[in-house]
């Protein structure tokens, strides 16, 4: 996958953020959403590529656009020949809640790796523990909790007391935050967009040192891919709890319902791209923001080969603003 394909991946997200950071507190978070798709859409069709969405908005039945399975770039769009073959997952607003209510940390994002390098996981729960680089090779998911931190401590050479973790403020979490706080961790609770949350754990100077709990198993592919990038892991294991969500994965080739994935298993492609652009003001990018001539965006642009992470600040100027811009940091 040619390297400069990362150029185009950004363009596709900053139009995403752009267009839906216009409904930012509107409180109508299906419509923040359908804005960011069909942005999203619109510019993958000047991407020159076969792609294929294998995450997406839903099934073929359920999303009327970036369905999985749906065929993108400019091969689909104008029947352009001899373009790389490349498998693509989206999730055009992450944290459409948080977007509807001006929260911080909504953003579009889209990983890209060659045909067969992301896993086509669907749209179940996924159990996961995500942490940096430095903490990769001492954590278990089945490892009781304060193991974990105390395993995270000592490769971060600090004390437990030190740490903090991201959980979704979910019930099904209850447990799992009365043991972090049994252990004496930090916890910081939030509503939505656990991908931001992973992609934090594995940041030096976010503040935070993992991102544990059950969320979309969509979001662990695409925290998978950043993970390549960052070096970071995420551990990520489906909820099978009903006989249909157990037919629905044997369908898709999933053989062993109980297994632990890896981020080389969900995201195994040799050449991964990873881009995300900052709709609302978050950790680590900033949202996007409007002013006269123009609007600026934040973005975060990874990729595997050549092994590259790039904060991206951009400023788009309005066609005939050029004579009138002024610009300031």
């Amino acid at each position: 996958m040619h390297s400069d394909l990362s150029l185009a991946f950004l363009d596709v997200v900053e139009q995403a953020a752009v267009a839906c950071a216009h409904t930012v507190g509107q409180g109508n978070r299906h419509h923040s959403d359908q804005v960011a798709v069909e942005a999203m859409r619109s510019r993958l069709d000047s991407v020159p590529i076969d792609g294929r969405v294998v995450i997406g908005e839903g099934e073929r039945d359920k999303a009327p656009m970036l369905y999985i399975g749906e065929k993108v770039g400019k091969a689909a769009a104008d029947g352009t020949k001899g373009l790389p073959s490349i498998d693509i997952a989206v999730d055009p607003l992450e944290g459409t809640n948080l977007c509807a209510t001006g929260s911080p940390n909504a953003i579009a994002v889209l990983a890209a790796a060659e045909r067969g390098g992301l896993l086509h996981a669907p749209d179940i729960y996924m159990e996961k523990l995500v942490v940096g680089p430095r903490s990769k090779h001492s954590v278990d998911l089945d490892a009781p909790v304060a193991d974990n931190l105390k395993a995270i401590a000592k490769c971060l050479g600090r004390a437990v007391e030190d740490l903090v973790v991201v959980v979704l403020d979910r019930s099904r979490h209850e447990e799992m935050i009365r043991e972090i706080r049994e252990v004496g961790a930090r916890i910081q609770l939030i509503g939505d967009g656990d991908l931001s949350a992973a992609i934090s754990a594995a940041l030096v100077g976010s503040g935070v040192h993992a991102a544990m709990g059950t969320g979309g198993a969509p979001e662990g592919v695409l925290a998978a891919a950043a993970m390549r990038c960052l070096n970071g892991e995420i551990l990520g294991r489906l909820v099978i709890d009903t006989p249909a969500k157990a037919e629905r994965i044997q369908k898709m080739g999933i053989t062993d319902p109980a297994k632990v994935y890896r981020s080389s298993e969900l995201a195994s492609g040799e050449r991964i791209i990873f881009a995300a652009t900052g709709v609302t003001e978050g950790t680590f990018m900033k949202g996007v923001r409007f002013f006269g001539e123009g609007t600026r965006t934040s973005s975060l642009v990874m990729q595997t080969n050549p092994h590259r992470v790039q904060f991206i600040d951009t400023i788009h100027v309005h066609e005939g603003s050029s004579e009138s811009l002024r610009l300031r940091f």
